[in-house]
């Protein structure tokens, strides 16, 4: 790395480095990989908050992984930002941080955010490259291995791309000895309503988390009745190989922690509804997915703070719906089955 230099006029690892500068001791900080591109070095930041106990339960949120969804890291900084102005003086989000970890790779794809690309430098789509196989009628976007210069490029799945593997170290690291790990993956691009996507995304057999997921559904819609958020195993949708959280979900569940619950969701952030009102944004290098015009970046940045207090409180009090007795478990997976599958 002797004789690289970081990259300049960066805006989004600008933000983040004022932001982890504002933090200070308050958060521990990583710089868990270095990307080389083209004599540039980019660093991949890791923030944690909150209690250091390996038993503490984690929520961990991730932006950019597709480097043009920008947005994803955009609402990341955001919600840091506020973070960091609460733990100035609410005592009670203080209390909160006592007793769950936060955990924040907000620019997962730093060479792809930089550039405004879907894929890293090496042209690979990282939410395509892990060594699981999408299962079904398979698309060209599923996933493909005919050229790094076509979207949806696969990569070498034996040997991961360095951005992908810096992410599935982080959690590992965090499901180790955490009984409850809830991963917040932002996207943005598909559909006019906002979702909430649950595994899995390379076939459509349900996971065996099921029953937890609907419960959460549950609380979520008697909480906020009135949210926007359409929740469904991702699968519903289109099928894809190569899933990240696929791969990491069924790992997890391999290791036999039968008390532990990984709980991988993706936001993914309705974009076409963004063009509705200015269809010509489509035309534009981020317009299918980023919102454009200044206040609707703003209503966007502000969205989805409902959802993220939500699964704050969900982690603090898990037992009304990560920690099911067989027979209420049995109940929801039903209830599931007959609202997404039958």
């Amino acid at each position: 790395m002797d004789g690289m230099i970081p990259p300049s006029h960066f805006v989004e690892l600008e933000h983040l480095l004022a932001i982890i500068e504002k933090l200070g001791v308050l958060a521990r900080v990583e710089v868990v990989e270095h990307i080389d591109y083209q004599g540039q070095l980019f660093p991949i930041h890791c923030l944690s908050l909150g209690t250091q106990k390996p038993d503490a339960p984690v929520i961990a949120y991730f932006g950019g992984v597709h480097g043009l969804e920008k947005i994803g890291t955009e609402v990341l900084l955001a919600y840091l930002q506020t973070i960091v102005e609460l733990m100035t003086w609410d005592e009670e989000f203080a209390a909160r941080l006592d007793k769950v970890r936060l955990v924040f790779m907000p620019i997962v794809n730093p060479v792809g955010v930089f550039r405004g690309t879907r894929c890293n430098g090496n042209g690979v789509d990282l939410m395509r490259n892990a060594p699981i196989d999408g299962v079904g009628k398979i698309k060209l976007y599923s996933g493909h291995h005919i050229s790094p210069h076509l979207p949806w490029y696969r990569g070498d799945q034996l040997l991961m791309e360095k951005e992908a593997r810096a992410l599935c170290r982080v959690m590992r690291d965090q499901f180790a000895s955490s009984p409850l790990v809830i991963a917040v993956d932002l996207h943005s691009g598909f559909g006019i309503h906002d979702r909430v996507w649950f595994p899995y995304a390379s076939c459509k057999k349900p996971f065996d988390s099921l029953p937890e997921a609907y419960a959460l559904k549950q609380l979520f819609d008697r909480c906020y009745p009135h949210h926007f958020y359409k929740i469904e195993p991702m699968s519903q949708e289109y099928v894809i190989s190569g899933d990240l959280w696929d791969y990491l979900y069924d790992e997890f569940r391999r290791q036999g922690k039968s008390e532990a619950l990984f709980m991988p969701l993706t936001l993914e952030m309705g974009s076409w509804l963004w063009l509705r009102k200015n269809p010509t944004h489509l035309f534009l290098r981020h317009g299918l997915f980023h919102p454009v015009l200044p206040h609707r970046q703003q209503r966007i940045l502000r969205r989805h703070l409902i959802l993220f207090d939500f699964l704050f409180r969900a982690a603090l009090f898990p037992k009304s719906w990560a920690h099911l007795n067989t027979e209420d478990r049995e109940s929801k997976r039903q209830q599931a089955m007959a609202f997404w599958y039958e």
